[in-house]
């Protein structure tokens, strides 16, 4: 990083900066709803990721969207180490 610029880290965000997630496509087969899930847990910290999950269910999006393998979200990021508070968010979710 340049010296010149400031490392932001743990400034939240707005709602508009989170719904640009739901606006996310996918450039291949991916299903858009898994497509955008994916990006935001890529993306956001887990208390926005948590505020993205609410615009993504009211935004009629498919929390059990799944790849061409049949996985869903859940299955594509089990084994990663930060993942527990976002599986727990997604169920959560799904109810």
């Amino acid at each position: 990083m340049r010296k010149d610029k400031k490392q932001v880290i743990g400034e939240e965000i707005g709602d508009e900066q989170i719904k640009l997630f739901l606006a996310v496509e996918p450039g291949d087969d991916t299903p858009p709803s898994l497509h955008k899930l994916i990006k935001a847990y890529r993306g956001l910290r887990i208390d926005d990721f948590e505020r993205f999950v609410a615009f993504f269910v009211e935004a009629g999006y498919d929390l059990n969207a799944t790849d061409a393998q049949g996985q869903d979200f859940i299955a594509l990021i089990q084994d990663q180490r930060q993942a527990e508070p976002y599986i727990e968010v997604v169920k959560a979710a799904r109810g």
